[in-house]
Parts: structure tokens; sequence; C-alpha cells
């Protein structure tokens, strides 16, 4: 899976926040990674409000998300280099600072970027992948994926004797391979005998119960 980075120009007022989480959920959705939505958006929140607090309403910025290693980082572009965050003890009476403590408990690690007439405030978040185009605790994915790089590469070959094998240095798009794998399993099945509608419904079946491992729709119908 390929997690290329991307960034929203934003006005920081908190008007904005709920969008900014809703696209944030969406891309982690995009990139498999469900399970760090909640901490992901209680970080935009707060170091979006961090510039609201300390920059000013109305102030124009840009959320930045990409892939450091195997970790998630989140950044918020702000125009004034000179106020920082804070981070206070969360505890006591004290009504400011609480927000960074909130991503320090959070993030594997935060800082602040200077960076000429702005700054970059960040926060990295594990995301449990062992790379950084991996997926999380999800076998059956990687062993697609492992099946989709032989097709493309024109290592194996599933088509029935007698058609001309395909050339190494082809490359297919991604979803048509995945099409031409699915449609020469189902000739596969066809040939010996199987019932395709019942394997293509075990299949959703099967499909349906991994929500959590896959991004995107079943299909529908039968």
């Amino acid at each position: 899976m390929t997690r290329k980075p991307w960034d929203l120009a934003f006005t920081a007022d908190p008007a904005e926040v709920a969008g900014l989480r809703r696209v944030m959920r969406l891309h982690l959705g995009l990139w498999g990674l469900h399970d760090l939505t909640d901490d992901a958006e209680l970080c935009v929140s707060e170091l979006v409000s961090n510039v609201i607090t300390h920059v000013g309403p109305g102030t124009r910025a840009t959320l930045a998300v990409s892939m450091n290693g195997v970790r998630l980082r989140i950044e918020v572009h702000d125009p004034d280099p000179r106020a920082l965050p804070t981070l206070l003890d969360a505890g006591g009476e004290s009504e400011g600072g609480r927000g960074m403590a909130l991503v320090d408990a959070l993030a594997v690690r935060w800082g602040v970027l200077p960076d000429g007439d702005r700054k970059i405030t960040w926060c990295e978040l594990p995301t449990g992948l062992t790379s950084p185009n991996g997926h999380v605790d999800c076998p059956r994915v990687e062993r697609a994926e492992a099946l989709l790089e032989f097709h493309c590469a024109g290592s194996v070959s599933m088509r029935p004797p007698g058609r001309n094998r395909p050339s190494s240095r082809r490359r297919f798009p991604a979803e048509e391979s995945v099409i031409t794998i699915i449609t020469d399993f189902l000739l596969w099945l066809g040939a010996h005998g199987c019932d395709v509608d019942q394997v293509l419904d075990r299949a959703q079946s099967d499909y349906e119960a991994r929500p959590h491992t896959v991004v995107g729709s079943p299909r529908s119908g039968s």
C-alpha cells in the first residue's frame, strides 16, 4: 500500500476543526490505519486549537500528514515563529497547555520546527506497521499482495495451456491485475466442475466478516 504525503490549507477557526478531523479519518481509512483514527483526530484538534489560541483565530495554516518510517506524522504549519506551544502539567488549576499535554501522552514524540517566517508543530503516532508500505495485522492481504507481485512480474501464469504467457516486461495496473487473477481462478473452478456462484458467495461472506482488514465496500448482490 502506497501512502503518499498530503496537505490541506485551512483557516484556524473552531468551526474548521470538525472538517479537518473528518478529512483525517477519511485518509486513515484509505491508508488502512483505522485503529489510529481516534488518536490522530485528537492530535489534529489540539494542534489546530493551539494555533487558534496562541496565534489567533482566522490564521491561515496548513495541515500536512505523511509517513515517517512506520510512524504517522501530523504537522500543522502556521505563520508565527514566535508563538511557541507550551507543555504544562495537565493537573492543577492551569487552563493552558493541556492540549499539548494530551498530544505528549498520545504521540511517540512531538516538537516545534522553526522554518523562516513560519513554524511547524508536529507529532508522530505509532502505527503497528513493520514497514511504511505494509499492512497492520493482515497476513491475508500480504499474501494477496505477494501473488499480485508475481502476476505483474510475469513470474507465474494461471492461464490454461495454449494461451500466451504474458511478457515479464508488461506491467498491469493493480486493479486490472486483480480482476485478471480472480477471473483465472473462476475459470479454473468452472473447468473442475465447481459452482462458481457458490464460491463467490462464500468469498463475499468471508470478506464481509473481516471489514477491519481491508478498505472499500463489498460488491452488492450476488
